[in-house]
């Protein structure tokens, strides 16, 4: 494992980190205002504006396709920089961070000089349309339609868990295409524009006050076949691709932050009870060994490797630091922690979504399962039949 920059990381680094210094809006894009998200929204889309001006709008895309090429290992610091300086891609990552990559990988040239550059900048905002009441964790179970209708489909169904849906100009959908073939093999992906007749978006009240999620329910929306991605039936390659780079986005970010505050907050109280600081202690070595993990997914880039179940690892345990890092910041805070301006108190409220968020902690631990320690694949008595003789539960159907 390389602990250290390669000379040319380094003046990558230097490179980037003089960028954002120079350019990045000083009151930074974390979190925020979720009670304002217009206001966040239009922050985000004009920090977007800036990055794509100076070439930064999607430096790890080609090229061709209005990027920088960067190779993995550059896309890895470009993350961790912009996390430093507080200005990630935020509610702009749907599109930057996992459907650009996959509309590169599977998309037609028309697509690709449609939505392309337009995301890029910050012009179009997208939201992921996959989870339903009944296919979150199995999300091949989705059981919302599509039938074709000429040159259009025609869809009916209900999303659920569709991050900032109630801001996204376009959305990228899943949909069951043909119910008679196995249920990962008739699906088909498309994109939708969230202006269309019959869609109706219900956002989610969550305990910390905000709406990050929503609701969408689709009736007879109808969608132009020029807006599929890859063939009939056959998106959830797609859709692979698109929680490949989900999982890994959100695993990249940096765990020792957590350490840091909590140290920043001791620090303003005079210091922390043995109780919390062995607390403290214990954070800092798993953050600790998180970013070595994550060093060590930098060298596998570095070389021209593919890392393999890290991404899945780093994700389930990024999940259970922030709310472990969350629970002790507020009894920390005590009284304090009441106040719903408190610095941990949206932390606390929002770290359990990181569980589910990406896939389930569940379905990342049999990738793991499967992945490292080579264990067999669940049995599935119903593999290969057609969907729509797969016994489902009510709220499913």
């Amino acid at each position: 494992m390389d602990f250290e920059d390669t000379r040319e990381e380094a003046a990558f680094r230097a490179e980037v980190r003089a960028f954002l210094d120079a350019h990045a809006p000083k009151e930074g894009l974390r979190h925020g205002d979720l009670q304002d998200m217009r206001a966040r929204v239009a922050r985000q889309r004009a920090w977007q504006r800036v990055l794509h001006e100076h070439g930064f709008g999607a430096p790890n895309w080609p090229a061709e396709w209005g990027g920088r090429g960067f190779t993995a290992a550059q896309s890895a610091i470009w993350r961790q920089e912009c996390g430093r300086s507080g200005v990630d891609a935020g509610v702009l990552s749907a599109g930057l961070a996992m459907l650009g990559p996959a509309l590169i990988a599977h998309g037609d040239d028309a697509l690709k000089r449609r939505f392309l550059e337009p995301t890029a900048r910050g012009d179009i905002m997208w939201a992921q349309l996959f989870s339903e009441p009944g296919a979150g964790s199995d999300l091949a179970s989705l059981a919302t339609r599509a039938v074709r209708d000429g040159a259009d489909w025609i869809v009916n169904g209900q999303k659920i868990w569709s991050s900032f849906a109630d801001h996204a100009d376009w959305g990228f959908l899943l949909v069951r295409s043909d119910p008679r073939a196995p249920k990962h093999r008739g699906i088909s992906f498309l994109l939708l524009d969230m202006k269309s007749p019959g869609i109706e978006v219900r956002p989610l009240v969550e305990m910390t006050g905000g709406s990050h999620f929503n609701e969408v329910f689709l009736s007879d929306v109808r969608v132009p076949d020029a807006q599929r991605v890859g063939p009939p039936g056959g998106g959830w390659a797609v859709a692979r691709t698109v929680l490949m780079f989900e999982r890994s986005s959100i695993g990249s970010f940096s765990a020792l932050d957590y350490y840091e505050k909590l140290a920043a907050l001791c620090a303003e109280r005079g210091g922390a009870d043995a109780a919390s600081a062995d607390e403290i202690a214990q954070l800092y070595a798993w953050a600790k060994g998180l970013d070595l993990l994550g060093k060590r997914v930098q060298t596998k880039l570095s070389r021209g490797e593919i890392p393999g179940a890290e991404g899945s690892v780093m994700k389930n345990a990024i999940a259970e630091l922030m709310l472990r890092a969350a629970a002790l910041g507020m009894r920390l805070l005590g009284e304090e922690a009441l106040a719903a301006d408190s610095p941990c108190a949206r932390d606390f409220l929002f770290a359990p979504s990181m569980h589910l968020g990406g896939g389930s902690e569940e379905i990342m631990k049999n990738l793991v399962a499967e992945q490292v320690l080579g264990l067999p694949r669940e049995p599935d008595g119903f593999h290969g039949l057609p969907f729509d003789e797969i016994p489902r539960s009510q709220g499913g159907a």
